[in-house]
């Protein structure tokens, strides 16, 4: 049989204003692990940010571009993949809740969809989050051990999409991508890759003609990256979509994964990424996040990088977050 060209989500990268503010949320509150710290490849005087689980594993990395002080705030809306939902366990619920609360996290009154309770909030700068507690997800989590293995967060749920409408999106997910849908409640369609609906796969589709667009900025999401296996899938997906009438970009080196993008019919900006080489490329396991990491082409730029750059601590995070 032959294998998938999609295997559901590999990273979801959004826009934040402060690095440090960023930091202490995710691996501090949140208990992430700083897979790789590295810079925007495209703006070097802006760090990119990688959270995850132990080795960054496709379907768990949270990726963010901070780009300090800026008017450039976001606004949720339409077209937008408005909000990104993490999986815990449902017996962590309580936990997060309490966690929370310790921490003065607003947070919405967990509420049932599809059988899985829901947990809403946002980040310090907007962005719109969730926990979804099941008993589904078997992934093993990261902990640096201030909050509990059995309480960690196991990588992404998936990912929402807001869309005047859901059809042409649709077409795209089910028809080119190899999604299937899997289930509808009011507005909320739900799709997975044919035969892996399971946790880091999902994308939902809210759909509401009557939703005003959204605008890109500080608090959203700038795009979400698909998982395929080889520079070979990637290449079938990338003729598929040229074939179809879509305009995927030319493959660009990320260095730790190798990438396509193209906008789908609502607007929100879809990466395809491929599995390796992965996140061990220039640091070890325990290594990694640990050093500023730069593409071989910025190297002779290292000084000038660095000294524009604020400084970051992680270890400043784990000890306000101690356990």
């Amino acid at each position: 049989m032959k294998k998938p060209l999609i295997n559901g989500l590999h990273h979801i990268t959004a826009m934040a204003s402060d690095a440090q503010q960023n930091l202490d949320f995710y691996v501090g509150l949140l208990g992430l692990r700083l897979v790789k710290k590295t810079i925007n490849f495209d703006a070097p005087d802006v760090y990119h940010l990688y959270y995850g689980d132990e080795t960054g594993a496709a379907g768990s990395i949270m990726t963010f571009f901070p780009f300090g002080v800026s008017p450039f705030r976001g606004r949720h809306g339409n077209g937008q993949a408005a909000t990104t939902s993490f999986s815990i366990p449902s017996t962590a619920l309580d936990y997060w809740i309490k966690r929370f609360e310790q921490y003065n996290i607003l947070y919405k009154p967990a509420q049932i969809r599809f059988n899985e309770s829901v947990i809403y909030f946002e980040d310090p700068d907007g962005l719109g989050l969730e926990l979804i507690a099941n008993d589904v997800d078997t992934r093993i989590p990261y902990t640096y051990g201030h909050i509990p293995a059995e309480h960690a967060i196991r990588g992404f749920w998936g990912s929402e999409l807001w869309e005047t409408s859901y059809e042409r999106t649709e077409s795209l997910l089910n028809g080119h991508l190899g999604y299937e849908f899997v289930g509808e409640a009011g507005v909320r369609r739900r799709y997975a890759p044919l035969g892996q609906a399971e946790p880091g796969k999902f994308i939902d589709i809210l759909w509401d003609s009557t939703k005003r667009y959204g605008q890109g900025g500080i608090g959203t999401v700038h795009h979400i990256a698909f998982d395929t296996p080889s520079d070979d899938s990637q290449q079938e997906v990338q003729e598929l979509l040229l074939s179809k009438g879509y305009a995927p970009t030319p493959v660009l080196d990320r260095q730790y994964f190798h990438s396509i993008y193209f906008r789908e019919p609502g607007g929100v900006l879809f990466e395809i990424a491929t599995t390796p080489p992965g996140f061990v490329f220039d640091e070890s396991v325990a290594e990694l996040g640990t050093g500023l990491k730069l593409p071989l082409w910025q190297e002779k730029h290292r000084p000038e990088i660095e000294a524009h750059l604020a400084p970051i601590s992680l270890e400043a995070t784990l000890a306000k977050y101690e356990a």
